[in-house]
């Protein structure tokens, strides 16, 4: 089963300030949707009051249907929903072994079968981290970082999938591998939001787009519609 998301007027930010000013959009169950803008336009403000790390004033979120605004972040990712962040998003002092187990004890266990089972799939697909289970998380390679924190999106079966700039800081190698993975998590059936500035990767893979100016959205369609829309780099490039 894949989830939808739905953004109604959502507004939000830090303290008294208002970064999001009345944002609506839509994820559908089993799509890739990119969300882009230069930065500092609201796009990680957006996926933090999604995955409740930051209060909604106002509008609504919704979760197949059911509101989520304003819940606890553990509450809405039991839900089946993940946040990947900028930065990474992992215990660098922990070894990437007890990463793992860490993000393993995080899901059901019904959902997320034996711990075996799961490292041998984890390591099958992603062969680096298997030759560096004792190595701390701290020591990786930037790739291999977020390779790392990729493997929570597998975790418990999470059914909608945010990333926050997965190719950032990253070679151009370790980015065309990663999004690889991000493919195949659309194929087994994610819902993905992706926020990203590589546009190559995140045009050739979202089925909608929706791009984010001064905290408000400013276009939504296809990728085809916006490399023909003749103010596209502007909206991109602020």
């Amino acid at each position: 089963m894949t989830c939808s998301l739905e953004l109604e007027e959502v507004r939000s930010g830090y303290g008294r300030i208002e970064v999001l000013h009345g944002v609506s959009l839509q994820v559908p169950a089993g799509s890739v949707v990119a969300l882009l803008g230069p930065n500092g336009v609201g796009k990680t403000t957006t996926l933090r009051a999604i995955s409740g790390a930051l209060p909604v004033t106002s509008g609504a979120i919704r979760l197949d249907g059911r509101r989520i605004d304003n819940r606890r972040p553990s509450a809405i990712a039991r839900r089946g929903l993940r946040l990947i962040p900028e930065g990474r998003g992992i215990f660098p002092s922990l070894s990437v072994g007890d990463n793992l187990r860490v993000a393993h004890r995080s899901a059901p266990r019904a959902m997320v079968g034996p711990w075996d089972e799961w490292l041998l799939d984890i390591t099958e697909t992603f062969p680096r981290l298997g030759e560096r289970l004792e190595q701390s998380a701290g020591s990786l390679s930037g790739g291999e970082q977020q390779m790392l924190a990729l493997c929570r999106a597998l975790v418990g079966g999470s059914e909608l999938v945010m990333f926050d700039e997965l190719s950032m800081g990253l070679a151009p190698l370790i980015v065309h591998e990663l999004f690889d993975r991000v493919a195949a998590l659309r194929d087994s059936g994610r819902t993905i939001l992706l926020v990203e500035q590589h546009l190559t990767y995140a045009l050739r893979l979202a089925d909608l787009c929706y791009v984010l100016a001064k905290g408000q959205v400013v276009f939504a369609g296809e990728p085809a519609e916006l490399r023909h829309l003749p103010s596209a780099a502007s909206y991109l490039m602020g």
